[in-house]
């Protein structure tokens, strides 16, 4: 029994890590569409959400079936439980991807964000990226160390996330009320994706080492 749920739960982060490649791909397609004006790549960021739903669907079913079967107590359920809410914080990672996406079809043909802060929105999508490749890291190996350093990458983005809300509230800003709208929107979607990336690894760190992350 205890070997059958040490599968069932590798198979579950397993899982999980292949979900932070569909939602760091999701978020650097959303980017590339933002910044490029193109159609064509936001509607397949949009449609491909649908396959991020479903894994997510699956893996929650795989992780009732696994508290319904092996009865987890302490360490074990929290693993478990602990899966549970990953999966949510990565279909909302999918999702805040296609809302970057949906936002430069709204705004097709122009590009929705002014060229003088096109490179933030650059910079803000390898960040997200690097943070879904090491959260995928982190899920697999376990390793709490490793989950701790995505702060480092988290207090980049929200930095990146400030100076954009400067940009928009300087008074010299004349892009007028629908963009500073489009970009603040925009920044908060990556500043949102970097947090729920962090939520991850910060469970990855209770789960090993009992302590709790602020």
């Amino acid at each position: 029994m205890r070997h059958a749920f040490r599968a069932q739960l590798d198979a579950l982060h397993g899982g999980i890590a292949n979900l932070c490649d569909h939602a760091g791909s999701a978020m650097d397609h959303a980017t590339e569409a933002l910044l490029q004006a193109d159609l064509q790549i936001a509607e397949d960021v949009i449609d491909r959400y649908n396959d991020i739903a479903y894994l997510c669907t699956s893996l929650e079913s795989d992780a009732l079936v696994i508290l319904a079967r092996q009865a987890p107590v302490a360490g074990d359920l929290r693993a478990v439980v602990s899966s549970l809410k990953d999966v949510a914080d990565l279909q909302r990672m999918g999702a805040l991807a296609t809302h970057v996406a949906r936002i430069s079809r709204r705004r097709h043909p122009a590009i929705a964000v002014p060229a003088e802060v096109a490179d933030y929105f650059g910079e803000m999508g390898r960040i997200a990226v690097r943070l879904s490749e090491d959260t995928k890291n982190v899920v697999l190996a376990r390793d709490p160390d490793q989950a701790a350093q995505l702060n480092v990458d988290d207090e980049a983005m929200d930095e990146l996330h400030r100076e954009l809300f400067a940009q928009v509230m300087n008074p010299g800003w004349s892009h007028g009320t629908v963009t500073a709208v489009d970009v603040t929107l925009l920044s908060r979607y990556y500043e949102r994706f970097a947090d729920h990336a962090v939520d991850v690894a910060n469970r990855v760190i209770y789960q090993t080492t009992g302590k709790q992350q602020r």
